[in-house]
């Protein structure tokens, strides 16, 4: 992990506390004070350390060291003042976390159920599970039309109950909501490597699948931060060379997937520099239908991986 000064303001619970669980939650220009807000309404043994990763909004900041400052709970925020990663980023907020189990929570959830913390919490004092996955859904989210094409996807393949994310453990991994036991955690770190957006968790469900259960739960919290179709093109574009470092590390786990196949096929396919472009371009168009959409920009993101398989 490089090295750069970090800022850290502590609320008056954190000295003395002893918690069982940390909340850990990075945020870079995402607005985190919902989440905050919401957690405030559970006091249990948690605390939260949430980390600016170099958003550059002293505003923002501002807002969220008086929110940690007010939170019942123990608190610690940490800001960077330039942008580590998503890998990078998470592996700093372990080393402020002081409980056995840490919780990672992206901070554009909101909790589903009023006894979110005390459902994890519950968990961990009665099994100490190495690793949970307690879901997200979309239940919270007002709909609008930007961002149709993303919720259309995001119901049909991310949020799913914990029986049909349990038949591939490894491959529904994501930290907007994700248990980690502290000695799975040290002998397993996110992979720095990664840069850019996508694909870091999943790589690191591969590697803990090798030496521990993965469970999944149904515990969720709703994803608010839903992309437009133009942003979700752009981190499709962005993840290409992390899917690429996942196919060389893990292709025996990553063959099997559907995208993996798809782009296998499409790497055999003429001219994907002529279509390619067109499958976005249409994936963009508000007016077409929703669900051709949805399959152009799956089609789109698998030619995109095509280069890397």
């Amino acid at each position: 992990m490089t090295a750069q000064t970090e800022a850290v303001f502590d609320n008056a619970a954190w000295p003395l506390a002893r918690p069982s669980l940390s909340v850990l939650i990075p945020f870079k220009g995402d607005d985190p004070l919902p989440l905050l807000a919401a957690l405030a309404l559970e006091p249990c043994a948690a605390e939260i350390v949430i980390l600016d990763d170099g958003s550059d909004d002293p505003a923002l900041a501002a807002e969220v060291e008086a929110a940690v400052g007010l939170l019942p709970l123990p608190a610690r925020f940490v800001r960077l003042p330039r942008n580590e990663g998503r890998s990078k980023g998470r592996n700093r907020l372990v080393s402020h976390a002081r409980a056995g189990s840490f919780l990672f929570l992206d901070s554009d959830m909101l909790p589903d159920d009023s006894r979110f913390l005390r459902n994890w919490l519950e968990l961990v004092e009665a099994h100490r599970p190495p690793v949970a996955f307690g879901g997200f859904s979309l239940k919270q989210v007002p709909p609008r039309r930007d961002q149709a094409l993303h919720r259309a996807m995001a119901a049909h393949s991310d949020c799913l109950d914990a029986a049909t994310r349990s038949q591939n453990p490894e491959k529904h991994v994501f930290t907007s909501n994700l248990l980690v036991r502290r000695d799975v955690f040290d002998a397993e770190a996110f992979d720095e490597g990664f840069a850019g957006w996508g694909w870091e968790d999943v790589e690191w469900g591969m590697r803990v699948a090798r030496r521990w259960p993965i469970l999944h739960i149904d515990n969720a919290a709703t994803h608010l931060g839903l992309d437009s179709a133009c942003t979700m093109a752009a981190k499709y574009e962005q993840s290409a060379a992390n899917f690429a470092r996942v196919v060389a590390a893990h292709p025996s786990v990553v063959s099997t997937y559907p995208s993996y196949r798809v782009a296998k096929a499409l790497k055999r396919a003429p001219l994907r520099g002529l279509w390619r472009p067109m499958l976005k371009r249409y994936a963009l168009a508000e007016a077409a239908p929703l669900g051709s959409r949805a399959l152009a920009m799956r089609l789109y993101r698998a030619a995109l991986y095509a280069e890397a398989v």
